[in-house]
Formats: structure tokens, C-alpha cells, sequence
């Protein structure tokens, strides 16, 4: 079926279809289908038309949707976005200037500025390691692109998965071959720079052979005010005995909306460790899919996000256990301040002869005001009989009687109020297994917490300058 004859199909109905986002999207669709199609092959192609039948078929998504309910993003959708798909028109200079720079870390970097690699150019390894655009990728190594593009658990009526599919130019591309232990971690960039409002569609593609490993840190970072629409969609691949340490760190403007999806497939004995850090953004959905068919294989999903003012942060993770003998752990943890709202959605599906199962679920949340919220549901849905699984839930404040055990120690409100927040949060930083990262981290997430990028001399939390004396408000009288 052609192009044209697919997208004739907007004029059959659907209101939501008549909606000026989705006929922008169409229009800018027909008007640069070239240009997004220019390095396909013949089965991505194939794989783009199916993906894109299915989405003018389906409906975007609203507060009727299970899935939805709790994120809205009518908002988002009422803008007007210019799409970006000439190179030229591209801010390439900031990729020249912001570095996402961590004190200490051995890696490669690699640079997005509005969806779009900075260095087209890929890049190969003595170890045999490629990286760099997934555009260029699809020309010079068709065969590996085409063996994984598309192939992870894919969602039949997935509104923006199937639209990235459809869309997408460019993005990140990592190939680890067979028995390669990748010495430096390799970091992207993701900038989103901007005078316009911008909608892009990276696609990310990494690939991990048999006994091999990565360590992959994903930034997300802007530059100025404007308003911008990041759809992002993640394929990774996990063959056997293989491992990743993948890290998401995402520091956007308060009027962004990332759309961030995540699909991971492993085989067997395969070891994922995945940790979203969140620290700003106006509107942030993480969706991660993992999908476990191997036997033997471990996956721990973690994150932590700060939210406050009127941000939105969503998380919904579905791990699907098809094979026995397998673990899977979650621990999701959130501060929200002001008016801040937030979602955490976890599924997990055991297969009938998932045998010898062991899944657990956590979501912790503290509120520190009246009108910030969460709204947090761990699911478990189990088909074998012989497994250990636990799934659970906390929505509070800070603990009085240890705030009033800090105040009587002469420790000033504001300061134990931080000291609170940042041991909830340091659970999950001390996941983070690179020590430079986990550095970096753990001074960001102190400065979120005091709301300000400089130390104040009243602060327990000296980010980064341990040998600075600590001065607290004491009354020896309480000692």
C-alpha cells in the first residue's frame, strides 16, 4: 500500500484525527517522506509502512486510556511545532559549545542537537565497537540494522511508538560484537536548542553481541526556554551472556514534553542494570519494556525524579518474564514539591512456564506539600505457580519523629528537611556502579533538593567541596 494511500485515510472520522497537531504531522509527513526514507532498506521500509498503517488506525492517546489516565497531554498538543528534517537547518554550532561534562569519567561522547547527530560520521573502534548516526548506520550497515530495527516487543496500538517508526531520521547508533568488553563508557548527548517549537523523533538503536558489555549514559539536556516535543524511542538488544549499565539522565526546561521510550530484549544469562535519574522537565513520560526470554537472565530497573512547580513526571514499566529461571527488581522513588504531579505505572507479566520466577516491585513517594500528588499502581500478573514475587507501594511525608530527633540535635529545619530528602534519594543513587557518574549525581541531586545551583553556606550538602566546614545552627542548650 502507498504512502498517500495511508495517509488519505485522516479524512475517514476520527475527531481527535482533525485535530491541527495531527494534520501538521501529515502534512509535514507528505512533504518530506523523502527525505525520511532516503537511506531505507527494502524490509525497513516494509517495516515503516505496517507501522504507519497502524498508526492513522489508532487514536492519540487521552484520560480514557488505562495507560493515560493520570498524564494529559492536551497542552502539549495544542502548540504548533516546526519539524526539523534538513541538516542545515540545525543549530550545529551548540553541539560545538555544551559539554554534559562529568569530573573523572573515562568516556566517548557522542553528540544529538534537535534529534540530529552532530557528527553524522561513524565511528569504529580498534575492539570492533561502532558508533555514531543511525542514519549513516542505515546506509553503511544495512544487514545489522535490518536484523534488529523494529524487532523488540512492539505494542499493536502504541500511538507515539508506532508514529517514531514511522517518522524517524536520526538518533544514536552502538554495535558491540561477540566478546567485547567495552573499557570506556560511551555517553550521548541528547541537546534539544531552539528558537522555535520543535517536535523531533530520534531513533536509537544499540546492540550488544554475545559476551560482551556496555556502559551507556543518555543525557537529556536544554539550552533555553522554548517549548519542545521530544518523541525518543530506544531499541536495545541484549544477546547471551551479555550485560549494559545503562544510565538516563534528563535535566529539561519547564516547557518540554519527552515522550521517552525504551525497548530492551535479552537473551540468555543477559544482565541488565537500567537507572533513570529525572531532575527537570515540564512534562516527562519514561516508558520501559523489557522483554526477558532467556533463561538465566537478571534485570533491575531503578529511577528517581525530583519534581516541582507544576511538572509532571511518568513512569510505566512492563517486564515480560517468558523464560524460567529468571530475576526482575524495580524500585522506583519520588519527591514531589509545589504542585508537582506524578505516575508510576509497573507491570509484571510471568509467563506459565516462567518457573523459578523471582520479581519484586517497589515505588516509594514523598510529598512535601498539600497539592502535589502521585499516583502509583504495581501490578502483578502471574500465570506459573512456582515464584517469588512482591510488589508494593508508599505515599507520605517527611517522618516528624525523625525530623524532631534532627531539630533537637540543634540541626535548623531547612537543613534536616534536606538531610530527610536525601537519604530517600540516595537508595538509588547508590545504585549508579560508575564512581565519577554516581559523583556527579550525587551533587545534582543535592542541588535539585536545594532548589539552587550554588552552595549556600547554611547547607549541610556541600556539593563537591568536602573539605568546606560544616556550620550548623546549634542550640547547645538542647545537647
Amino acid at each position: 500500500m502507498k504512502y498517500n494511500v495511508l495517509i488519505s485515510k485522516i479524512q475517514m472520522g476520527n475527531s481527535i484525527k482533525n485535530t491541527s497537531f495531527f494534520k501538521n504531522l501529515i502534512n509535514s509527513f507528505e512533504e518530506n517522506k523523502d527525505k525520511i526514507f532516503k537511506n531505507d532498506t527494502h524490509r525497513i521500509s516494509e517495516v515503516r509502512k505496517s507501522a504507519l498503517e497502524k498508526f492513522l488506525k489508532s487514536n492519540l492517546p487521552t484520560y480514557r486510556d488505562e495507560k493515560w489516565r493520570d498524564t494529559d497531554l492536551s497542552k502539549t498538543l495544542s502548540k504548533n511545532y516546526k519539524y526539523y528534517f534538513d541538516s542545515e537547518e540545525n543549530n550545529t554550532e551548540i553541539g560545538k559549545t555544551f559539554k554534559c561534562v562529568v569530573p573523572k569519567l573515562d568516556s566517548l561522547s557522542f553528540t544529538l542537537v534537535n534529534g540530529k547527530a552532530f557528527d553524522s560520521e561513524l565511528i569504529t573502534l580498534e575492539d570492533g565497537i561502532i558508533i555514531g548516526s543511525f542514519s549513516d548506520a542505515m546506509k553503511k550497515y544495512p544487514e545489522i540494522v535490518e536484523k534488529h530495527f523494529a524487532k523488540t516487543l512492539q505494542s499493536e496500538n502504541d500511538f507515539f511508538r508506532l508514529l517514531n517508526t514511522s517518522y524517524a531520521q536520526d538518533g544514536f547508533f552502538i554495535y558491540v560484537p561477540d566478546g567485547v568488553n567495552a573499557g570506556k563508557s560511551i555517553q550521548i548527548v541528547n541537546i534539544i536548542s531552539n528558537e522555535d517549537n520543535i517536535f523531533l523523533q530520534p531513533r536509537n538503536l544499540v546492540i550488544i553481541g554475545k559476551n560482551s558489555n556496555l556502559s551507556l549514559i543518555h543525557c537529556h539536556d536544554s539550552v533555553n526556554q522554548q517549548s519542545s516535543f521530544t518523541n525518543i524511542f530506544t531499541e536495545i538488544y541484549l544477546d547471551e551472556n551479555s550485560s549494559i549499565d545503562y544510565y538516563k539522565l534528563q535535566n529539561l526546561n519547564n516547557q518540554s514534553t519527552l515522550l521517552n521510550h525504551t525497548n530492551i530484549y535479552q537473551n540468555t544469562n543477559s544482565n541488565l542494570s537500567s537507572n533513570s535519574i529525572s531532575l527537570n522537565g515540564g512534562l516527562i513520560r519514561n516508558e520501559t519494556l523489557v522483554e526477558i526470554d532467556g533463561e538465566g537472565s537478571i534485570s533491575n530497573v531503578f529511577g528517581l525524579f525530583l519534581m516541582d512547580k507544576k511538572q509532571h513526571i511518568d513512569n510505566q514499566v512492563f517486564i515480560d518474564h517468558k523464560r524460567p529461571n529468571c530475576y526482575s527488581n524495580e524500585l522506583f522513588k519520588g519527591i514531589l514539591d509545589d504542585e508537582a504531579s506524578g505516575v508510576f505505572n509497573g507491570h509484571v507479566l510471568v509467563r506459565q512456564d516462567s518457573q523459578k520466577t523471582y520479581a519484586s516491585q517497589s515505588n516509594k513517594n514523598i510529598l512535601l506539600t498539600d497539592t502535589a500528588k502521585i499516583n502509583t499502581k504495581p501490578f502483578l500478573e502471574i500465570y506459573a505457580d512456582d515464584v517469588k514475587c512482591s510488589h508494593g507501594a508508599t505515599v507520605g511525608q517527611l517522618d516528624n519523629e525523625a525530623m524532631f530527633y534532627l531539630r533537637s540535635r540543634g540541626i535548623s529545619e531547612k537543613n534536616a528537611r534536606m538531610l530527610l530528602m536525601y537519604a530517600f534519594a540516595a537508595e538509588v543513587i547508590n545504585k549508579i556502579s560508575i564512581e565519577p557518574l554516581k559523583n556527579r549525581i550525587d551533587d545534582m541531586v543535592k542541588k535539585r533538593l536545594r532548589g539552587e545551583l550554588s552552595i549556600c553556606d547554611q547547607c549541610v550538602l556541600h556539593c563537591g567541596t568536602p573539605e568546606k566546614e560544616i556550620d550548623f545552627e546549634i542550640d547547645l542548650s538542647k545537647i
